[in-house]
């Protein structure tokens, strides 16, 4: 998990896929790892979670942003975008 921003209105962070242990058995049927980012809306004390496809145009995003670094204003803009998909509320992980 690795921390990319926190302002007043939200938190973004990027979660990575755990990598299997050395000592575990495969599993028995695929499994995709879920990787993706979690959103936090500390004004409505809601978060998303995107994976998937979500993740992946999010990620573009983010590299178009590394190279052309966004304002605050962008960031929380783009942020704000993604509020409307946050229906969970707040849980300690």
């Amino acid at each position: 998990m690795q921390l990319l921003y926190d302002s007043e209105s939200f938190v973004l962070v990027q979660i990575h896929a755990n990598a299997p242990e050395a000592s575990a058995a495969p599993p028995t049927t695929p499994q995709m790892a879920r990787h993706g980012f979690e959103i936090v809306d500390k004004r409505s004390g809601k978060e998303v979670y995107l994976d998937g496809s979500w993740a992946e145009m999010f990620q573009m995003r983010l590299s178009a942003w590394e190279k052309d670094t966004p304002t605050q204003e962008e960031v929380e803009s783009t942020l704000e975008g993604y509020s409307g998909l946050a229906t969970t509320p707040i849980s300690l992980h």
